[in-house]
């Protein structure tokens, strides 16, 4: 469920100086963008807005609550605050979060290009799986993202005494820049299918 006419008119007059308003289906709701830039989630007819920097702490202190995402049954925080009734009722505050929420994301994807990210840094991953991407010639992010997760997974297995499905789906969520909970469902099936397939033809190479 979308947001009301009557809220939705609200959100596009907070917006109307910074661009056209789209919307894309995300996170089992829908997202909305001003050029690219997704600043807000709507979901079961409530509105979110991304939190970044100092948009982040001022949401905490307004007493809006964080988005939970269920994916699988699984529950997902993600840095989105409700948009509350105290604040659909103060146009002005609105427009100013909104504002905000769509600044300092932008700001976030601008830092995001200039400074490289290490391998520890995009999810799912960590130190420890980074030392092992670097130990099978995989350093940079750059590089995972070019190999892909099957490659990097097939590296892997070569050094790891045990891996898995769940190895395999962490690595294509941190090349798609997502969690493993949401990655997208053609390419998770995709990838459970792959990984599957391998199972079975290691399993009959080692029992000839």
């Amino acid at each position: 469920m979308f947001l009301s006419g009557t809220r939705f008119a609200q959100l596009q007059h907070g917006v109307s100086s910074l661009g056209k308003l789209k919307k894309k289906s995300q996170f089992g709701g829908i997202g909305l963008l001003i050029d690219g830039v997704l600043f807000a989630i709507s979901s079961d007819g409530e509105l979110y807005l991304r939190g970044n920097s100092n948009a982040e702490i001022l949401f905490k202190a307004r007493g809006m609550e964080k988005f939970i995402y269920s994916k699988r049954g699984i529950p997902v925080t993600l840095r989105y605050y409700r948009v509350n009734e105290s604040l659909w009722r103060d146009q002005k505050q609105l427009s100013e979060y909104v504002h905000l929420a769509y600044r300092y994301t932008m700001e976030e994807i601008i830092d995001r290009q200039n400074v490289p990210l290490r391998l520890k840094d995009l999810p799912n991953l960590g130190i420890a799986l980074e030392r092992q991407l670097w130990k099978v010639g995989i350093s940079k992010v750059e590089e995972l993202r070019i190999l892909g997760a099957k490659v990097a997974y097939l590296r892997l297995q070569q050094h790891r005494k045990k891996t898995s499905i769940s190895l395999l789906l962490a690595l294509a969520g941190a090349i798609e820049g997502c969690h493993v909970a949401v990655l997208p469902e053609q390419l998770r099936e995709e990838l459970i299918s792959w990984h599957s397939e391998l199972v079975h033809q290691n399993s009959d190479y080692h029992s000839s």
